[in-house]
Parts: structure tokens; C-alpha cells; sequence
């Protein structure tokens, strides 16, 4: 594990492989332990890095009044160190909105956008009654045991024939969120809305999403698909919200398949 500061804040990340640079964003209550599978499998042509956000795992805490601006200005400083050249940029589920943040305030640091179980922000995707419902189980999470809650998460992001084995794995990672951290980032990004970011993506855009996703559920991914000019949408039959770690081989191949397709 490596750091780095930026602004202020230290920041954790793992780098695997050599190659073109894919940068991960893992999803809420998460870190870059979630991408084991893609450090491992995408490593062989690409230099894979996957950093914790601010507020989670070996990362700083930012402070309480954080905002989704400063975000995508941390994003923006961490690529500038650690990418060896314009990064594409791979976002899941609460990555996705990050990346997306990025996009607003730099849109010149990627060189694609990878969007995965993505929202325009729940704001941009989901009904009010429903941003207000997630925003509020999570900040009562916040002052709970995680066994208590995470048990609850877990049909939300895995299928039933999901391997028990990455469903644990998964489950030990949230485990470990920081409450603070996890605070200030649904502070700063719970209210997002980043439709207005959408007609105005002009790299090449992937969105990727698994047919039974509940939680970004593909009335969100078509219109994704509908706001952003030319992106590609692939759905990965019979899996869920975590589609890289429960089908990581055609998620991976995905990856690869999309990265060749627009020249790395």
C-alpha cells in the first residue's frame, strides 16, 4: 500500500502491472481492497491503480464540511502524482459519481470514463423520496455496529448465486468503513446531481451494469445511456450492483474489451 498527500490529506492506494493507466473508484463504504480481482486480472497489460477515497480505508478523513468539489480536486491532484499518463478513469456505484465530479471540474484529466452500477448522482438517477430514504439509512448507520447493517446491504449488492466467499470478503471490507470519513462523504455527495455533466462528456465512455441490479437498476443505466453522447452500455446477464466482484472474469474481459476498443 502507497501514499500520497494531496491538499492536505494523505491518501492510500495500491498500483499493480504496467501499461496504460487504469485508475478505480471503488463504491460507498468500501476501498481498493474491492478490486483484488482487477489488480490481479487486468494487471497483465495495464498499470492498475486503485486508491481510497478520502474517508476510507488507509486515506485521511476529510473534514465534516467537505464538498463534492473539493473531491474531484483531490481526484484531480492524486492523478497528477501517481499517473504515469492521462489515466482512464473506472468509477462503481459511488466511484461512479466521483468520476463524474472529476469530469465536471477537470475535464481534461481522463482519457475515458468507465462508468460502472452508475447514477448521475442519486439525485440525477433516483425519485426525491428515494435519495432522502438512502441518505437516511446511512447516516443512521453511521452510529451502528456495522453487524448490524451490513447483513441488511448485502441482497442489495450481490445475486443469490453470488459466491458466499466475495460476499464475506465484501462484507469484512465495509466492516472497516470510518464513520467520520463516511459522513463527510455522504455530506459532500449525497445530494449529487450531475446530469447537467452529461451531454457534455466528450471521451469515450463505457457504462457497465449487471442485469439484476436493484440498487442502479437499468431504467438508470438506458438513461445514462440516452445523456451522454456516443457511450457504449453493456449489461452483464443474471448479476448484481457488485459486478466486479461477483463476475470478475467477464467484468474484467469487459474492461479490457472497451480499453482496446479505443486504442489501449
Amino acid at each position: 500500500m502507497d501514499t500520497v498527500d494531496i491538499s492536505g490529506l494523505r491518501i492510500g492506494y495500491q498500483r499493480a502491472g504496467q501499461g496504460p493507466p487504469l485508475v478505480l473508484l471503488h463504491g460507498a463504504y468500501e476501498d481498493s481492497r474491492s478490486w483484488r480481482q482487477q489488480l490481479e486480472g487486468l494487471s497483465d497489460e495495464f498499470t492498475v491503480i486503485a486508491w481510497d477515497a478520502p474517508g476510507c480505508g488507509r486515506s485521511d478523513d476529510p473534514p465534516a464540511d467537505f464538498s463534492g468539489k473539493e473531491l474531484g480536486d483531490v481526484l484531480a491532484g492524486f492523478l497528477r502524482e501517481v499517473a504515469p499518463r492521462k489515466p482512464h478513469v473506472l468509477g462503481l456505484s459511488w466511484g461512479s459519481g466521483v468520476a463524474l465530479e472529476l469530469y465536471r471540474g477537470h475535464p481534461n484529466m481522463a482519457a475515458s470514463l468507465l462508468l460502472v452500477s452508475a447514477y448521475a448522482g442519486w439525485a440525477g438517477s433516483l425519485p426525491p423520496e428515494e435519495v432522502e430514504r438512502r441518505y437516511a439509512q446511512i447516516l443512521a448507520e453511521l452510529d451502528q455496529p456495522p453487524e448490524q447493517f451490513i447483513p441488511v446491504w448485502m441482497p442489495t449488492l450481490f445475486t443469490a448465486r453470488a459466491d458466499p466467499a466475495v460476499v464475506e470478503e465484501a462484507g469484512a471490507i465495509m466492516a472497516d468503513f470510518h464513520p467520520a470519513g463516511m459522513r463527510a462523504m455522504l455530506s459532500a455527495s449525497g445530494h449529487a446531481d450531475y446530469r447537467d455533466v452529461l451531454p457534455g462528456i466528450k471521451v469515450p465512455t463505457l457504462l457497465l451494469y449487471g442485469e439484476k441490479d436493484v440498487r442502479s437498476p437499468l431504467a438508470v443505466a438506458h438513461e445514462m445511456h440516452r445523456q451522454i453522447p456516443g457511450a457504449q452500455l453493456t449489461v452483464i446477464p443474471d448479476v448484481g450492483h457488485m459486478v466486479a466482484a461477483e463476475t470478475p472474469a467477464a467484468f474484467n474481459a469487459e474492461v479490457r474489451r472497451f480499453l482496446h476498443s479505443i486504442g489501449d
